[in-house]
């Protein structure tokens, strides 16, 4: 390194610094040779007349690329000394250790002319004040970062060519290895491999990423995770990224894919730069190789996987995602036959119950001249909600039955997953206890650590047993014939579920959507007719009519509604009327929930007459009135009616009973057990016969049955004769 008089007495006064950069960790390891010739410039500088106390050695930004000072301390401070005039000489290896931005090099440039220090590299000293020597360091520059352009692109273009063959070795998610022969494998641990199916099995059934993760966390379920460079799993616990990204990872689906994200670079508000990562939508995918590799699901499932992902997010101004509280059932579910977009809900009226459905984002949003359509919802969503009704009665048996016989299934896949836990669980408490009994009593240091993870490893075998055995006690029982009965009366009662008072409108809505996928709804206006097409869950279709009012034309209540209140009127006043109607889920026609004014109002209207005051002298009761006059409580005479052994009579579900106290009922509930009367377990045991037989013998009227109201022995007792208990008598 010639001096060629360049440097000054001036010069040597001030601090000399050697700057010591190699551009990754990995040159780092390798490239020890490098790193030597670096740190030998130390001497050069003694050499050319700095004291070794003058000489700093700045090597805080080994192992960062210089594409940019992101990251790079070492030069900031080295930028800021030099632009404070403390450097005389700064010294490396090639200019390209310094920057590999132009930028960056020529404000070097710039603050080594204006406080008169000198550049020195393997070829030269520089002074940046001098012309010539100004414009061969900005060639150098130059060239340095013309390299780097070179060089990434070279190294991309090998990238982009292995990648194309599906022969290019990347991290590769948990659930999978890499064989000997770079080949990609499902991975070998099989409690790993049950974690990963059992989350596409959760997927499969309830179609949510959210429900998935809630029912891990339920069940307690861990999820594997390995990070990258790591090959140890970690049991972590289930969260929304987690099982988003084993959803939406073509890996999974035994696809190879290159180019699924791309890095953007941004200055943030504190000048500082900084890099964000964005997902490259599938079709600008460098390289998409389904069917590569062996997967946990097929390739089109995980394109049903991205699209039913896609369907659960609520597009911003487009409606659909979540059921909501309000009470147009039909929200999210409705598309403009027009111009298909999203319809949109609207409330009005003085309480905001009335419905209406607009499309209006093509005037909002696009500048058309008017709103595609609109229409009132009333009429529209009882008539979906009827045809609701009727298409799923036949399909609940088999629906109840088929999700009844999945429980066994899904109880048996989390008992294998459990049992691998505790397999794994016990591995590594043996593997703990080996280690233990290796080490010599002597090092207590190392005895203590050992025998510290011995216990914490049995324990862990101690939980997992316990929770295996919990699993194993949860098992759910098959279905008895009695049980059996009742799942087929499930398809019977869904219109009194529908109606329940329980039931409110966020969960019609729920239960609109188990089974409609959209609704496509075209007014025509000369008609005064909605045509909507209901598009079902598997890709059934159905048209409706709905006949909707004429501009002008009173809402009234409808007629099924007017029917009921005929019927209620007999024996009930208006309040409770009213009553009833709401815990049925019923509305006026404006929407409005019914009071006893709008009940008077809408009797009168339709010519029904109230109903008369009650009758002191009427043998026909309420069940209150009924456990009053009989001494027993309300919810005996309430099983008695459900088990038939009381007859009683109801308007409508919901409505009062109204029981008629005959002296026969009356004759059945006695203070004491006569002779022959037994409990209906004994009674069933000596007459051979099942319990549920016995009681239909007391409803057909084939077998006598009493109450005894008082004593300890108060309760339902059966007639047995002598002559009946055969050879069943003991």
């Amino acid at each position: 390194m010639s001096s060629s008089g360049k440097i000054t007495e001036r010069h040597r006064q001030r601090r000399a610094v050697v700057y010591v950069r190699q551009s990754s960790p990995g040159q780092l390891e390798r490239n020890l040779e490098s790193a030597a010739r670096q740190y030998a410039l130390r001497e050069r500088a003694v050499a050319l007349g700095w004291p070794a106390g003058s000489v700093t050695v700045v090597d805080e930004d080994t192992g960062r690329s210089g594409a940019s000072t992101q990251g790079r301390s070492g030069f900031k401070e080295l930028v800021a000394d030099v632009g404070l005039g403390n450097v005389g000489l700064i010294l490396a290896l090639e200019v390209s250790r310094f920057a590999r931005s132009s930028a960056d090099w020529h404000q070097l440039i710039d603050l080594c002319a204006l406080t008169g220090t000198l550049i020195a590299d393997s070829d030269g000293i520089y002074a940046p004040g001098d012309f010539n020597d100004r414009l061969l360091l900005g060639l150098k520059g130059t060239m340095s970062e013309a390299e780097l352009h070179l060089i990434r692109a070279r190294l991309n273009g090998g990238l982009r060519n292995k990648a194309a063959r599906g022969e290019l070795v990347m991290h590769l998610p948990v659930g999978f290895d890499r064989a000997e022969d770079d080949q990609i494998v499902l991975c070998a641990d099989e409690q790993v491999r049950h974690a990963i199916e059992r989350v596409f099995e959760l997927w499969r059934r309830a179609g949510s990423a959210r429900q998935v993760v809630g029912e891990l966390i339920a069940d307690e379920q861990r999820l594997p995770r390995r990070s990258v460079g790591d090959r140890r799993v970690r049991w972590v616990r289930a969260s929304y990224g987690a099982v988003h990204k084993l959803l939406t990872n073509p890996v999974y689906a035994g696809g190879f894919v290159f180019g699924r994200t791309r890095q953007e670079k941004h200055v943030d508000a504190n000048g500082q730069l900084r890099v964000k990562t964005i997902e490259v939508p599938m079709e600008d995918w460098s390289v998409c190789l389904p069917d590569h590799h062996p997967g946990y699901v097929s390739w089109q499932d995980y394109l049903e996987n991205r699209k039913r992902l896609r369907a659960n997010v609520r597009p911003r101004g487009e409606g659909g995602g979540a059921a909501r509280e309000g009470g147009a059932l039909l929200q999210g579910l409705l598309r403009c036959g027009r111009c298909g977009r999203r319809m949109q809900v609207a409330y009005s009226g003085n309480d905001g119950h009335r419905v209406r459905y607009a499309c209006v984002r093509g005037f909002h949003l696009h500048g058309t001249e008017t709103t595609c359509q609109t229409l009132g919802g009333g009429r529209l969503d009882k008539t979906v909600a009827a045809a609701f009704l009727e298409a799923v009665t036949p399909a609940g048996i088999a629906a109840s039955a088929g999700a009844i016989a999945g429980l066994t299934e899904q109880h048996d896949g989390r008992l294998a997953g459990q049992r691998l836990a505790l397999e794994r669980a016990e591995f590594e408490a043996q593997r703990a206890e080996r280690q233990f009994d290796a080490c010599e009593p002597e090092n207590r240091l190392v005895a203590r650590t050992l025998e510290r993870k011995l216990e914490e490893a049995l324990s862990a075998v101690t939980r997992e047993q316990r929770t295996l055995a919990a699993l194993e006690h949860a098992r759910p029982a098959p279905l008895t014939p009695q049980e059996r009965q009742a799942l087929n009366g499930l398809a019977r009662d869904l219109p009194r579920l529908w109606t329940a008072p329980t039931t409110n409108d966020r969960d019609r809505k729920e239960l609109l959507r188990a089974l409609i996928a959209e609704i496509v709804v075209t007014v025509r206006r000369p008609e005064n007719v909605a045509e909507a097409e209901i598009f079902w869950e598997g890709g059934a279709r159905s048209a409706l009519t709905v006949k909707l009012p004429r501009p002008g034309q009173t809402v009234r209540t409808d007629e099924d509604t007017i029917e009921l209140i005929s019927r209620l009127a007999v024996h009930h006043p208006d309040q409770q009327i009213a009553a009833i109607l709401n815990r049925q889920g019923r509305r006026t026609g404006t929407g409005k929930p019914f009071t006893a004014t709008r009940v008077k109002s809408a009797r009168q209207r339709a010519g029904i007459p109230a109903a008369p005051p009650p009758d002191p002298n009427s043998d026909t009761v309420t069940i209150e009135q009924a456990a009053t006059q009989l001494n027993v409580s309300p919810a005996t005479i309430r099983r008695w009616l459900r088990n038939g052994l009381v007859p009683g009579e109801q308007v409508t579900p919901s409505a009062p009973w109204r029981i008629r106290l005959t002296d026969e009922i009356r004759a059945r509930f006695v203070p004491t057990i006569p002779d022959g009367y037994l409990p209906l377990n004994e009674a069933a045991k000596r007459l051979g016969l099942a319990r549920q037989t016995v009681l239909h013998q007391v409803q057909r009227g084939q077998r006598h049955a009493i109450q005894v109201t008082t004593g300890r022995r108060k309760g339902l007792r059966i007639q047995v004769l002598r002559s009946e208990a055969g050879l069943f008598a003991q």
